[in-house]
C-alpha cells in the first residue's frame, strides 16, 4: 500500500527531489551527458544503446523535431567513437498521429545510423501500437536489413507466434534481431501472462524458439531466474558470442551484470537521456511501485 501510495505521488513531487532517485538511472538531459555515461560503459566492456526520452507526442511539429535531435545525437555520437548503437519509440516520431510521416522520420534515422554502418532498435509500446510497429520494422528491415531490430515482449501471449511470423525477414546473412524483454505497460489479462513464473516460462521459451531459428536475441532482463535460463539455453545450443547479447537498463543490477561481463558474455546498456526524464520515471515507478522503496532510500539516505 505504502508502495502504491508514493507512486501515486511521485508525479507531484518537486523534480529535484526526485531527480535524487532518477539520476542513478539516467544519463543526464543532454546528448554530452549521454556519451559521457556511454564511454564510461564502453570502458567497462559494455556496448550501449542511446535513446532520447520521450514518447506519445501531440502534433507531428514535435516528430519533427524529435528527428532532428535524434540525427544530432548519431552525428555526436558517432564522432565521440561510441561503441553502441540507438533505440527509438515509434510514437515520438507521431505514430499514432500519421503513420506515414512517422515512417518517413524513422526511415530518415536508420539511413542515418546505416550510413554510419550502425543499428536503430525499434522500440515496442503499449498493444494498440504492437501491429504498427511489426509493420514499420518490416518495411525498415526490407531496405535496411542489418541495420534495423525490434523489441517484443515476453508478457504479452500473442509474442511467441509474432517470432514465428518473421521468420521470413531473418537468413544467415542477416539475422533477424529481436530484443526480448519483459515488458512495462499494464495490459489487460485477455491478452498478457500476469503471473511471474508464467512470464519467465515463456520469456525462456521465446529465447529458445530464438535460438533454434538462429536469430539474434537481445535478452534484456535483469531477473536471476531468467538470466540462469538464457545462460543454460546458450550452453545447450551452443550459440557464438557474436549471435546474441544480454540487454540491462543504466543503474540496475549492476552486480548481476558485471558477473555476466566477468563471464565473457556480450552486454549492452540501454543508456536514455533527455529533457523529458521526469516523465519516464514517474511512469516507470506507477508501472512498477516496487520500485518506490528504492526511491525512499535515494531521498532520505543519500539526501
Amino acid at each position: 500500500m505504502l508502495n502504491k501510495l508514493i507512486s501515486n505521488i511521485l508525479p507531484y513531487m518537486p523534480q529535484a527531489l526526485v531527480w535524487q532517485f532518477s539520476k542513478e538511472y539516467i544519463a543526464g538531459e543532454t546528448i554530452e551527458d549521454a556519451v559521457r555515461a556511454a564511454k564510461d560503459l564502453n570502458n567497462e566492456g559494455i556496448k550501449t544503446t542511446i535513446d532520447v526520452l520521450g514518447e506519445f507526442i501531440k502534433n507531428l511539429g514535435e516528430a519533427e523535431a524529435n528527428k532532428r535531435e535524434y540525427l544530432e545525437v548519431i552525428e555526436v555520437t558517432e564522432k565521440a567513437g561510441v561503441q553502441g548503437n540507438y533505440s527509438l519509440k515509434p510514437t515520438f516520431f507521431g505514430l499514432l498521429i500519421d503513420k506515414e510521416a512517422a515512417y518517413r522520420h524513422i526511415r530518415e534515422v536508420v539511413a542515418k545510423a546505416a550510413s554510419h554502418g550502425n543499428f536503430v532498435r525499434i522500440d515496442m509500446e503499449d498493444s494498440p501500437c504492437t501491429d504498427l510497429e511489426i509493420e514499420l520494422f518490416r518495411r525498415l528491415k526490407a531496405e535496411f536489413p542489418g541495420n534495423v531490430g525490434l523489441v517484443l515482449q515476453a508478457y504479452l501471449k500473442r509474442t511467441h507466434q509474432d517470432i514465428k511470423n518473421l521468420k521470413d525477414l531473418h537468413s544467415a546473412e542477416y539475422p533477424l534481431n529481436l530484443r526480448l524483454c519483459k515488458g512495462i505497460y499494464v495490459e489487460p489479462a485477455a491478452i498478457s501472462y500476469k503471473k511471474y513464473d508464467e512470464v519467465n516460462q515463456h520469456f525462456i521459451e521465446d529465447i529458445e524458439l530464438m535460438m533454434q531459428e538462429g536469430m539474434y536475441p537481445a535478452i534484456a532482463t535483469h531477473d536471476k531466474p531468467v538470466v540462469d535460463g538464457a545462460l543454460k539455453l546458450i550452453e545447450k545450443y551452443k550459440v557464438p558470442k557474436d549471435l546474441y547479447e544480454f540487454q540491462m537498463l543504466y543503474g540496475v543490477t549492476p552486480a548481476l551484470r558485471k558477473s555476466l561481463v566477468d563471464q565473457g558474455h556480450p552486454m549492452r546498456v540501454y543508456v536514455p537521456f533527455g529533457k523529458q526524464w521526469f516523465g519516464y520515471c514517474t511512469r516507470r515507478v506507477k508501472e512498477n511501485p516496487k520500485m518506490a522503496s528504492v526511491i525512499m532510500k535515494a531521498i532520505f539516505v543519500k539526501g
